[in-house]
């Protein structure tokens, strides 16, 4: 295995924060003397690029949030001028302003390498068949996997998201050993497989490569049995780069590696911002080191997960995200994450892996309805059962009552990228 890795992948601790550091400086100074938002972030706070001579200096300066790419839109945040600029990616912007993300030429280099190490260490190989079901356009996750398969070697089938009963053909007809997907699409998928009367299980699929929303261990055993496949983990998100900031390695499967030679990371204390020892729980702040286009200074993702030593790779490991922090509902008083409702759907008899949690306000009180479909053929008596299992389940594992709906197949909406799980109708009407 290791004549496989790339000279980013041999380097030992030592050598690794060395770099780290070197990278760190100048990126630094490139935000600052390019970005008046760093300049003046930076003053504020009394600090200049030459002030972090150590890597723990970093916990010094101010964090960026999303707000502030929204603010500075579309181009305030770049740090190079718009002719050096190669390719523009954007969020969907449907909460407000789309944050927008550029790339130079050497920007997109080095991007395709680290998402081809990501395929590489997810079991992908050169030669190897590469099926693409994000979605491409300004979304940076159909691009970002398409390139980066391309740079290892890979026969890329660009398929993007939509067309289910296609994509099924496709996958039958091209026979990819590869399929890079949202995990709660590839769902969808096995849906369509068996409606078909297609055994997921024959297919040439070899390794799932699954991100863009959080998943659980749970909906691995499910896919990976379902399908006789290995099913990985792939991290990453625009305002960072895009898929390709931390992978799970198919050997290990126990978290993904950050590729720390090209993105730092830091866990803090979601209400103090306090950076976390390795090991304690909080949220993934990153720090690009080699972006030119759009460096970013310890950057808040809200996603919630804690560092570990590194496994598989000299790189240190981040859990897998257990949720977002501003997707943390309260429920009289009790933290909830969708996460947790969905492993206990998984293991819930007659119903199908799709579910959405409906908020809204009884009187004062806020109430929350489970919302899951029936599996196709699920008898009235089964679904009657299914829907009390849950209920016990979340009142005993999470400590609160919830309604819960059992709805028929195909009754949820479909998502070709990140599910919604949660709507929130308590201020509707």
């Amino acid at each position: 295995m290791t004549a496989l890795l790339d000279a980013g992948e041999r380097l030992g601790r030592d050598e690794l924060e060395a770099l780290q550091l070197e990278r760190l400086r100048a990126t630094l100074r490139h935000a600052y003397e390019n970005v008046d938002f760093y300049r003046a972030a930076f003053d504020k706070a009394g600090l200049r690029p030459e002030d972090c001579r150590t890597l723990a200096d970093l916990s010094r300066f101010p964090f960026t949030v999303k707000a502030d790419l929204r603010d500075n839109y579309p181009f305030g945040m770049f740090a190079v001028t718009e002719d050096r600029v190669r390719r523009i990616h954007a969020s969907s912007g449907t909460t407000g302003r789309p944050t927008v993300v550029g790339y130079t030429e050497r920007d997109l280099d080095t991007w395709a390498d680290v998402v081809a190490r990501s395929i590489r260490a997810a079991g992908g190989r050169p030669g190897h068949k590469a099926h693409v079901a994000y979605g491409y356009g300004l979304f940076t996750g159909g691009l970002g996997a398409h390139y980066g398969a391309e740079r290892l070697g890979c026969t890329v089938i660009p398929a993007s998201g939509g067309m289910t009963a296609r994509q099924v053909q496709l996958i039958q007809d091209f026979r990819p050993e590869i399929i890079m997907i949202t995990p709660s699409y590839m769902l969808t998928l096995l849906d369509e497989f068996e409606r078909q009367g297609v055994d997921p299980r024959s297919t040439s699929l070899k390794v799932g490569i699954f991100g863009a929303e959080p998943w659980t261990e749970q909906m691995r055993g499910e896919i990976e049995e379902r399908f006789a496949i290995d099913a990985v983990d792939i991290y990453g998100l625009s305002e960072v780069m895009g898929p390709g900031v931390a992978q799970e390695c198919v050997e290990t499967k126990d978290g993904l590696h950050i590729w720390e030679d090209h993105f730092y990371p830091e866990v803090v204390d979601p209400f103090t911002g306090e950076v976390l020892p390795d090991g304690e729980e909080g949220e993934l702040v990153f720090t690009s080191l080699t972006k030119e286009a759009m460096p970013v200074i310890r950057y808040r993702t809200r996603d919630l997960t804690r560092l570990l030593p590194g496994t598989a790779r000299v790189f240190r490991r981040m859990e897998k995200v257990t949720g977002r922090s501003d997707d943390m509902v309260i429920l009289r008083g009790v933290n909830l994450f969708p996460t947790q409702i969905e492993e206990i759907v998984l293991r819930t008899p007659g119903v199908a892996p799709h579910f959405q949690l409906r908020l809204t306000r009884q009187g004062r009180m806020d109430a929350l309805t489970v919302r899951a479909e029936a599996r196709a053929g699920a008898s009235t008596a089964e679904r009657e059962a299914a829907a009390r299992s849950i209920a016990a389940a979340v009142k005993d594992g999470v400590g609160v009552s919830v309604e819960v709906e059992i709805v028929d197949p195909e009754t949820l909406e479909r998502s070709v990228g990140k599910i919604k799980r949660i709507v929130d109708l308590r201020d509707a009407g």
